[in-house]
């Protein structure tokens, strides 16, 4: 039980890192000239912002999993939704 909670000490650094880390790298909204245009910038601002204000959140772990699962396979819209629907504080 005490290296649960010793692991679970440790998850909100690393579940911040992982996320921002594969959007940063996964933004495919690119320019011809290999720059990221408008489209891109603004996804990825909207992402993580809602990855920050999910981890903030003081829901279960399982709750926080399925939204970071909607918010990352639905590029745009998942973290549209996450903000209209999510009942965050």
């Amino acid at each position: 039980m005490n290296t649960l909670r010793h692991f679970a000490s440790r998850l909100p650094l690393t579940a911040l890192l992982l996320p921002l880390m594969l959007l940063a790298t996964s933004c495919s909204r690119y320019n011809d000239n290999g720059s990221l245009s408008i489209a891109g910038v603004i996804y990825l601002i909207l992402a993580i912002a809602a990855v920050i204000s999910l981890l903030k959140q003081d829901w279960s772990l399982g709750k926080k999993l399925i939204w970071g699962v909607i918010i990352w396979f639905f590029p745009i819209g998942g973290s549209i939704i996450y903000f209209l629907f999510s009942g965050r504080k």
